[in-house]
């Protein structure tokens, strides 16, 4: 085992992540294999927290273009979409002896804890790990933007952005096979470059927040666990000066 680079981490995860692709919903497999990797970490004494979306429930913006639903409303459903997904992760870590709380921006108080800034950090200091569900609680405001809030908000090292592929490419590897994966860039880079990332107010709020941004491959076992304790694993995004 080696050292830990990072102490206090967020690590961000899409609704994709949960369910197959091209899929809907949450696929059971995919959710204990995410888990696994979280109870690896946790389980090296990492304070780990986790923002998770809700596109395998519903997307808002897509929804109110196909229907009669007002965006913001539909904005609303997606935040409860990631509420969901929050619960089901939840339960999974519990069930592999990982103690958890959720916190949410939207409040539910029958399934879970208001967001509190200083009662996460508590948590986070008792070794639980803290499941943020509920985006920011606002409409037209991405998970992205969410996680890099957040991560600010806690005293994150670190946001992980977990991806199907093992980095940031020049152009999307899967329909580009000779598409150059980038090691290092800069927040400045990802913008002016249009890399698709995170949208421009995340990339924007790590930046001033002086906040790392490390985009890998989740589906790599031990992945993660490698990110924390240093390892080159995916691309890392920082501002350039050492």
């Amino acid at each position: 085992m080696g050292e830990l680079k990072y102490k206090r981490v967020l690590l961000k995860i899409s609704g994709e992540g949960l369910c197959l692709k091209g899929d809907k919903g949450i696929d059971g497999e995919a959710l204990r294999q995410i888990a696994g990797e979280i109870k690896q970490v946790a389980n090296l004494g990492v304070q780990l927290c986790l923002v998770v979306g809700g596109g395998n429930i519903v997307r808002g913006a897509e929804l109110a273009r196909k229907s009669h639903i007002v965006e913001a409303t539909g904005h609303y459903m997606g935040m409860l979409g990631t509420v969901i997904n929050a619960l089901a992760i939840q339960d999974t870590l519990e069930g592999m002896g990982v103690d958890t709380r959720v916190q949410s921006a939207v409040a539910v108080d029958r399934v879970c804890e208001k967001f509190i800034r200083r009662r996460a950090i508590r948590h986070l200091e008792k070794g639980r790990v803290v499941i943020f569900g509920g985006g920011t609680g606002n409409p037209f405001v991405t998970t992205d933007t969410c996680a890099a809030l957040r991560a600010t908000e806690v005293g994150a090292e670190v946001v992980l952005k977990a991806t199907k592929v093992d980095g940031v490419y020049e152009s999307d590897p899967l329909t580009d096979p000779s598409a150059r994966r980038f090691a290092h860039l800069t927040f400045n880079e990802v913008i002016d470059r249009r890399l698709k990332v995170m949208d421009v107010s995340a990339i924007d709020m790590c930046q001033q927040n002086h906040i790392p941004l490390i985009v890998f491959d989740l589906n790599v076992p031990g992945n993660m666990r490698r990110v924390v304790e240093g390892e080159p694993v995916g691309t890392r995004i920082d501002a350039g000066d050492g």
